[in-house]
């Protein structure tokens, strides 16, 4: 439970207005027409979707009448198992990476602005720190400027990083990579893809290429194909989502920003919309600011459920 209480630590520091707002809708007050649209508004606001929206208060009024609930602060923990349920539906939420296969592959995908590279340098920092020998990879060889950031965080953390010169062949780059790894007896290999768009089907078929170069070097990776998502645009990430899922299997998101974001709502409407499970939530700048994320406390978290386990 340690890395779980660092989550609820983090969330309760970041100062997060919506889930501040969301908590304090839950005083002891009698259920009123007015908390039932203060709640709907907040969700709403929060980018849960309106659908969704609609489903969770028709589900909590049930759920208030059935039990004789009369008061807001009786509903909070029925609310929270409402919400708990939403996120566990989503096969994976919450898991740990897998990183069973030697070496490990881990695909960071997404667009530019996500928090993409940095990302891929604080998960290196993890893996490093919990033990592992790792590799970095610059396979977003459409920007010198992402080359040089993650030489900058291998040199910051003390990882080997494998790059090559600006436009290079990004399967290329993986590829050496993967033979680097074998050689030296690395154990996760974080690859960093180039920004792109789905409306560059040339970008998308660049990142095609690198999947299959790995599924041909490792025919059981890659481990993890990852796609980093900024809280702050909401569900305007789900285009993104949906087009990055045609190119290969996504096996999660990591959602980053979390901590500058008035619309928390998002990791509902992922799990309703996306039906991808969330493995990291990003709360800060910092390398343990990036953080497992787990349905339960999540949840208690946001609503100021005490949890002794």
């Amino acid at each position: 439970m340690d890395l779980f209480k660092n989550l609820a630590y983090k969330l309760k520091n970041t100062g997060n207005k919506w889930t501040q707002g969301v908590s304090n809708l839950f005083s002891d007050e009698p259920i009123s027409d007015e908390f039932w649209e203060g709640l709907e508004e907040l969700l709403i606001s929060g980018d849960v979707g309106i659908d969704l929206t609609e489903s969770l208060i028709d589900r909590l009024r049930q759920r208030a009448i059935d039990e004789r609930i009369s008061r807001t602060s009786e509903l909070k923990a029925v609310f929270s198992t409402l919400l708990i349920e939403q996120l566990q539906a989503v096969k994976g939420m919450g898991d740990p990476l897998n990183i069973g296969v030697k070496p490990a592959v881990i695909l960071m995908i997404g667009v530019n602005g996500s928090g993409k590279t940095t990302t891929a340098g604080k998960l290196a920092a993890q893996f490093k720190n919990e033990g592992k020998k790792v590799l970095l990879t610059a396979a977003d060889t459409f920007r010198a400027a992402a080359i040089e950031q993650l030489k900058a965080w291998g040199e910051k953390i003390s990882v080997r990083v494998i790059a090559q010169n600006q436009d290079s062949d990004p399967a290329a780059v993986v590829f050496d990579a993967i033979m680097a790894a074998k050689a030296g007896d690395y154990d996760v290999i974080v690859v960093d893809t180039a920004g792109r768009l789905h409306t560059k089907s040339n970008l998308m078929d660049e990142l095609a290429k690198v999947y299959r170069i790995v599924k041909r070097e490792i025919p059981d990776g890659p481990a993890e194909a990852l796609i980093v998502l900024d809280a702050v645009t909401g569900q305007n990430g789900f285009m993104q989502a949906e087009a990055f899922s045609k190119v290969m299997p996504v096996t999660g998101i990591i959602l980053t920003k979390f901590d500058n974001t008035s619309k928390g709502g998002i990791v509902l409407a992922i799990a309703e919309k996306l039906s991808m499970p969330i493995r990291y939530v990003g709360l800060g700048e910092g390398v343990d600011d990036l953080q497992l994320f787990d349905p339960k406390t999540f949840i208690e978290t946001l609503l100021n459920i005490e949890n002794n386990d």
